[in-house]
């Protein structure tokens, strides 16, 4: 199947790993409804989930925090963490009351997090927004798990990055961590989206974290203005 320029659409090949086959079953028959998203295959442990992604090679791994044999923390680290040759984007799925594994599981590379009990749309949206270098931070899920994490509970304050960010990035930084994307920070900067992704580059760079939920854990931890 071709689009209309005649290019073949992307398809995201995705892995799903869940020890509950149920979860398995809905994510997937979720996903299946989706024209560029594929599930190329599912684990019901974190040690078979990281055989099958060397294996399989997807673009995105869906990752249960709590599985037997490996941890869906220690999978995101194999898969995603600082050191990985070749990273997989991962989503860890978590529920309400396991909101204190989410911390970690951003600091160990992933990309985004998602409240099982989230709708088909959020899935979808988060499966295509790691294939993108993105990551799914809305106000009504990650930023608002971000503040509790880094909030009374929060662990001491990272130290300051070895190449210090320009006035300029730390205002992005903000902006980032209030669940904005490229275009909302351009329209608010007026600046163009293009140049929003060269200093967000720049500033992962500087932090050295993997993506963007790497860059809001960075600026809530070190008290950046963060817009509302």
């Amino acid at each position: 199947m071709t689009s209309a320029n005649g290019e073949c659409p992307r398809i995201i090949r995705t892995l799903i790993a869940d020890d509950q086959e149920s979860v398995r079953r809905g994510v997937r028959r979720i996903l299946a409804a989706q024209p560029d998203i594929e599930v190329v295959g599912e684990a019901a442990d974190g040690l078979a989930a990281l055989e099958l992604a060397a294996e399989l090679r997807p673009d995105v791994a869906l990752v249960d925090i709590r599985m037997p044999r490996m941890d869906g923390l220690e999978l995101t680290r194999r898969l995603a963490g600082p050191g990985v040759a070749e990273p997989v984007r991962v989503v860890v799925l978590t529920t309400f009351d396991l909101d204190e594994y989410v911390y970690p599981a951003l600091r160990h590379g992933a990309s985004g997090f998602l409240l099982k009990r989230s709708g088909p749309s959020l899935l979808g949206e988060a499966v295509r927004a790691a294939a993108d270098g993105e990551s799914l931070i809305s106000p009504s899920v990650t930023v608002r798990l971000l503040r509790q994490v880094t909030g009374p509970r929060r662990p001491e304050p990272r130290s300051a990055p070895v190449v210090p960010l320009t006035e300029r990035e730390v205002e992005i930084a903000g902006h980032v961590a209030a669940g904005r994307t490229n275009a909302d920070i351009a329209a608010e900067l007026f600046i163009s989206p293009g140049t929003v992704k060269t200093h967000v580059a720049n500033v992962q760079r500087k932090l050295g974290v993997a993506n963007r939920v790497g860059i809001a854990v960075h600026a809530w931890e070190m008290g950046y203005p963060v817009p509302q």
